[in-house]
């Protein structure tokens, strides 16, 4: 068996998640607990958690699954407009169909003009490909770089914390992870001074070719300022590195932050910076739209050399054509004077409003408790708070044989029934101790999860102080 599949770590079987879903079977039988349900605040699936799916995406799919329903006139002429200009770019005009391997062409035109108008530069359509979902598009491009240089291992910066996904595309391709710690003091903001060091201490065991940047950011709901991004480029420039930035939850940003898409900030600083290899990625898996399971995504390329570009799309495996068509109704959403525009920009506006207020009463409340800090949430959907641990409750865990945050965790999931991840799953500096929780939750069971947390956390204190 090919060893890069046996060094995998499987992010979706880790034992806070099992004994999460043992504890649900728990009580489906009858067994008493001292809650009623389990809060899944370690889930990232937006639907699973309640959020309804966006009405004209769900039409647009139906219809081009089922064209005989272009008929029915309960459906809006946009919605019916969007899946003809989709089928018109299937192969004999059916979803069910191969797609060529970097995706149907009218969509790729659609997300060159999204990208046109989020950034007011021109983007190319044929350096566009689809790709089921962002972590399907990291890897693809990873494996243009998963072969030895130099007589080394190739390697690629990481961001810690961070997806634990990045490190299972490495893992599988057997390629090298060197984390950059990001800094909890700046907002989890890039440091340079830490990026030179990460760099220069790997020199000796592998040859590094890119640098991966989340932002928004997943587990610790930063959104990087202009200079962090400004920052990442000349790093980048100055050690020949290909940046990948994955930007798919640029449409979550709050807390009066902003988001700056790596592409326009290099073509902005001009020459030299503006000749960098880049990679960005974008899917449909989150934000208002939530459709994780449609696996839908676009990656674009810029300054890649031509030659290299072809293998690249000679590698790809054309994506599922329902994930393109959901792509297409993100990057050609209803527009003003269109049928479904009204109602398309009422939920879509519920939804963000939604994760804007719950970002800001998550940061609130824990910040409100004794031992615990917390960054703002400025954008995507997650928070990252710290603990600090009592000397009773670090040897309690050593006697568990646990970490801390494991032991943390497991603890507040046995009592309370809320579910969060440990922060030691995403990495971070030794010795501090965190958990990541989503602000997913509808509005009601939210609120519930932060009272019981609040109440948790104060009986922990005491027992272990």
């Amino acid at each position: 068996m090919h060893q890069g599949i046996r060094n995998m770590e499987d992010y979706f079987k880790l034992p806070i998640v099992l004994r999460a879903k043992e504890l649900e079977e728990e009580l489906r039988t009858g067994a008493t607990k001292p809650f009623k349900k389990i809060i899944k605040a370690h889930s990232e699936d937006c639907h699973a958690l309640g959020q309804k799916p966006i009405t004209f995406l769900r039409q647009v799919l139906i219809l081009v699954t089922y064209p005989e329903l272009m008929k029915d006139p309960r459906f809006p002429e946009d919605a019916k407009e969007r899946a003809r200009v989709i089928l018109a770019g299937c192969n004999n005009g059916s979803i069910g169909s191969y797609s060529e391997n970097s995706g149907i062409e009218t969509i790729r035109r659609h997300c060159a003009e999204f990208i046109e108008h989020r950034d007011g530069i021109h983007s190319d359509w044929q350096n566009i490909t689809l790709s089921p979902g962002t972590s399907g598009g990291i890897r693809n491009i990873l494996q243009l770089l998963a072969w030895k240089l130099n007589g080394k291992d190739p390697g690629v910066m990481i961001p810690k914390p961070s997806f634990p996904l990045y490190d299972a595309c490495l893992q599988e391709l057997n390629m090298h992870s060197v984390p950059y710690f990001l800094n909890e003091k700046k907002n989890w903001g890039v440091d340079l001074k830490e990026l030179n060091k990460s760099f220069d201490d790997s020199t000796s065991t592998c040859t590094l070719r890119a640098i991966i940047v989340n932002n928004p950011g997943n587990p610790t709901g930063h959104v990087f300022t202009l200079q962090n991004i400004q920052e990442i480029i000349k790093f980048a420039y100055n050690r020949s590195l290909i940046i990948l930035a994955d930007e798919s939850q640029q449409g979550n940003v709050y807390d009066g932050s902003r988001f700056h898409s790596v592409k326009r900030v290099m073509i902005e600083m001009g020459p030299p910076y503006c000749d960098i290899e880049l990679a960005s990625f974008m899917s449909v898996s989150k934000g208002y739209i939530g459709e994780s399971g449609v696996r839908g995504g676009y990656v674009e390329v810029v300054n890649m050399d031509p030659d290299v570009y072809q293998m690249y799309v000679k590698s790809l495996v054309c994506p599922s054509s329902l994930g393109q068509a959901a792509v297409h109704c993100l990057v050609d959403a209803p527009k003003e004077g269109e049928a479904s525009y009204r109602g398309f920009l009422m939920e879509k506006n519920e939804i963000l409003l939604s994760f804007k207020e719950k970002a800001k009463l998550c940061s609130e409340i824990m910040n409100s408790i004794n031992g615990i800090t917390c960054n703002p949430v400025q954008g995507a959907v997650y928070a990252f708070p710290r603990i600090t641990m009592p000397a009773k409750a670090l040897n309690a865990a050593k006697y568990e044989n646990q970490l801390p945050d494991v032991f943390y965790t497991f603890q507040l999931l046995e009592k309370t029934g809320i579910c969060v991840i440990p922060g030691s799953t995403f990495g971070q500096k030794p010795g501090t101790w965190y958990f990541r929780t989503t602000i997913l939750p509808l509005e009601e069971e939210f609120g519930e999860m932060l009272k019981g947390f609040r109440e948790f956390h104060t009986k922990f204190l005491t027992m272990y102080s």
